[in-house]
Order: C-alpha cells, then sequence, then structure tokens
C-alpha cells in the first residue's frame, strides 16, 4: 500500500496520527500531518485505511 498526503488540505486534526502512529505524525509548529513511510507494511494498512476515512479535510489518499 501506497500513502500520499496533502500537506496544503491538512488542518492539523490529528486523526491520522491516532489511527496509525506508526505511519504518520505531526510537525511541532503547526501540526500539518507528516508521513513517516510511503510504503505501508501489511501489518499497518488496516489502520492507514482507517486514517484515510478519519481524516476531516480528505487529505490523505492510500491505494496498492
Amino acid at each position: 500500500m501506497n500513502v500520499e498526503v496533502d500537506e496544503d488540505a491538512c488542518v492539523g486534526a490529528g486523526q491520522c496520527v491516532l489511527a496509525a502512529p506508526l505511519v504518520f505524525d505531526q510537525r511541532e509548529d503547526d501540526g500539518i500531518v507528516e508521513l513517516l513511510t510511503a510504503e505501508v507494511p501489511p501489518s499497518e494498512q488496516g489502520r492507514v485505511t482507517e486514517a484515510v476515512n478519519r481524516c476531516p479535510a480528505a487529505a490523505i489518499r492510500a491505494g496498492t
């Protein structure tokens, strides 16, 4: 699974970090999402899908 984030669309809600903390983090200064890895391991794919669904700004895209 590949993941992309649109930092310009991110509103810093942090739902992605709560859902998948091994894949997402937030910048200290403004809370915008940071992608820790673009290649998601199989064990985290369900969590990334949850993060995509929970993002209020639709700033995360995931695909195969």
